[in-house]
């Protein structure tokens, strides 16, 4: 596999783990579901903290790129799960944080 291509999966994989996380709890905080959902909310959250420190770059950097591909996923999350589908404006602002997290993961360093 390409390691860009890992990066990337990674990210995605990191982003889905906290949205899962944050979304069972609000199901019962909101919607009234069962309080049950907070244990596979907290494994979610827990798997998002482990799968963060599996980014082979500084946290911060991490961080910092990580930003933009939640803000990528979130927008998914929207379209996918609550079936609201995303404006032009989502999709134009989705597209220049990910153009960001592109650039701050992949930009040449020296060693």
């Amino acid at each position: 596999m390409f390691p860009e291509l890992k990066t990337v999966s990674l990210f995605l994989v990191t982003a889905l783990a906290e949205i899962v996380g944050c979304y069972l709890p609000y199901l019962w905080l909101r919607e009234g579901k069962s309080v049950w959902l907070l244990v596979p909310g907290a494994l979610s959250l827990a798997a998002f903290a482990w799968l963060l420190s599996l980014h082979p770059t500084a946290a911060g950097r991490v961080y910092a790129a990580y930003g933009g591909v939640y803000i990528f996923m979130a927008i998914l999350w929207l379209w996918a799960v609550d079936g609201i589908r995303p404006t032009v404006w989502d999709l134009v602002g989705s597209s220049v944080a990910l153009l960001g997290m592109a650039i701050i993961i992949f930009a040449p360093r020296s060693s």
